[in-house]
């Protein structure tokens, strides 16, 4: 069994859209749209098969996005190295991106950051 994907509402589709293909290397497809609802989506694909659905409804609330809440947590990708976390977290920081976390070890181990990105989503960058 494998997760097919991942779900997340955003107020800017097509920012986030440009977020994800510009710096995890995603590939979108060419959006969908109910005209009923006014529902949009774009499916982003990456190189190991997972996929990312970013959505957009008019008037959804914004609920607070803070670290330590129920609900979705963080996206964590995995980038293949430590230097190319820390190249991609510097990037992400200088092109404006809130660095919430690290590049740290956490205490299991990992080798990651956290970067406050799409609408304050937390996006996990790790090796």
């Amino acid at each position: 069994m494998r997760i097919e994907h991942i779900a997340l509402f955003v107020n800017n589709l097509e920012a986030a859209r440009d977020f994800f293909v510009k710096y995890f290397g995603g590939r979108s497809n060419d959006g969908y749209h109910n005209e009923k609802t006014d529902f949009r989506s774009y499916f982003i694909s990456f190189d190991d098969g997972a996929r990312l659905e970013i959505m957009n409804k008019p008037d959804l609330p914004d609920e607070d996005k803070s670290m330590e809440r129920t609900g979705l947590s963080h996206i964590a990708f995995s980038v293949g190295s430590k230097e190319r976390v820390d190249e991609l977290t510097e990037l992400l920081h200088a092109d404006g991106y809130s660095v919430v976390r690290g590049p740290r070890t956490t205490g299991d181990g990992y080798y990651e950051s956290c970067i406050a990105a799409i609408e304050g989503n937390l996006i996990e960058i790790t090796i």
